[in-house]
């Protein structure tokens, strides 16, 4: 098969993460321009120092325990956050921020922070099937995509880290959208953590440092913008 038309997989799961650092939505649809999927990782969770709430403490981020215990979905442009009680808080409302605060235990304010990037590293985050295969075999049991956080699962038929042999390619998904793989993605405690019916698993991490440099998946620049859906090809542009 020609090189521009080499198929990689397929659109097997779209995840978006409206909050930083906190449980998301599974898509099945989305746009996508520059800055990634359109909303993702748009909010954050402030403190009284001004860092924003994440699993590790960094310059700009605090190590929060328990975000995974609060989700947020989209209604429209808004994000509604669910509290580890069930109750849904509108992002536009002030009463998020008190609800937030009791929770955590310590003031914090719901912020909207379009013109600063709350990604770890780059705006699209991609892993495959593939990779998750070989992890599963190496722990003796099923690991699940959502301990990773991907926007992207890519559904191929091997198995191995196929995707650290796209870094520096142009790939192709779906009819327009264009992503230039850059990196493979470094990954932290966040990928140990229990998470809805998800059990902490400190052997997650400890297998990627030992086998893979603790190392799991892609990160992409956006090319050229567009939508992509669940079930599109993606190919070697």
């Amino acid at each position: 098969m020609a090189r521009n038309k080499e198929l990689l997989g397929i659109v097997k799961e779209i995840r978006r993460f409206p909050v930083k650092s906190i449980l998301g939505e599974s898509l099945s649809s989305v746009s996508i321009d520059k800055r990634g999927l359109l909303g993702d990782r748009l909010w954050a969770i402030k403190n009284q120092n001004g860092k924003f709430g994440s699993g590790k403490s960094t310059r700009r981020f605090q190590q929060m325990d328990g975000l995974f215990k609060f989700s947020a979905k989209y209604e429209g442009s808004i994000p509604i956050l669910t509290m580890p009680d069930g109750t849904d808080f509108r992002g536009d409302n002030n009463a998020v921020n008190e609800a937030l605060t009791k929770f955590l235990g310590f003031q914090v304010t719901l912020e909207r922070e379009e013109l600063i990037s709350h990604f770890d590293e780059g705006p699209i985050s991609i892993i495959t099937t593939s990779a998750l295969r070989l992890l599963s075999q190496e722990l003796g049991e099923l690991v699940d995509s959502r301990r990773f956080r991907a926007n992207l699962l890519i559904d191929t038929e091997l198995m191995g880290h196929l995707e650290d042999d796209w870094v520096n390619r142009l790939i192709k998904v779906g009819p327009n959208v264009t992503l230039r793989i850059v990196a493979p993605l470094q990954r932290c405690v966040m990928v140990n953590n229990s998470q809805e019916e998800l059990k902490q698993d400190v052997r997650v991490l400890r297998n990627l440092v030992n086998y893979h440099g603790a190392m799991f998946g892609v990160w992409a620049n956006v090319e050229v913008n567009g939508e992509i859906h669940v079930g599109d090809e993606a190919f070697f542009e």
